[in-house]
């Protein structure tokens, strides 16, 4: 299931600036292991759960998996072959604002080969740099 907001007060949002660097959520706070984003970018609720699907089958269901990311925000498009105007799209899909630094996805419970494995494998998944922490 993909990830989304139950309930949203507005609809439609503004695309907005990506943050550069992330000073929050840079360290880790569950886990043992982490990914780390290297560069800013906003990451598909699809995208976020086809990595967190590769890091589960490779640690083979043992251990805990954080996602420490959310997709918030609504990314609007309108369908194709349609012309300018006539208002905004309606709601394609949700994405997840990640400012470099921040921390992706947190493993725990696993043996150290296990857990960089499965975090490049996840890592492989997403559109931006990163790193494995630990």
């Amino acid at each position: 299931m993909l990830l989304q907001p139950k309930r949203i007060k507005y609809s439609k949002h503004q695309k907005g600036k990506l943050q550069k660097l992330n000073y929050k959520s840079n360290k880790l706070q569950f886990g043992i292991f982490g990914l780390k984003a290297l560069e800013s970018g906003s990451i598909s609720a699809k995208q976020i759960e086809s990595s967190r699907q590769a890091i589960t089958r490779k640690i083979k269901r043992t251990g805990r998996v954080w996602i420490r990311i959310f997709p918030h925000l609504p990314v609007t498009s309108k369908p194709i072959e349609v012309r300018m105007g006539k208002g905004k799209g309606s709601v394609s899909h949700w994405v997840s604002k990640v400012g470099g630094g921040a921390i992706l996805f947190e493993i725990d419970g696993v043996p150290e080969k296990m857990a960089f494995a499965a975090l490049r494998t996840g890592a492989a998944k997403l559109p931006i740099k990163t790193k494995i922490i630990t």
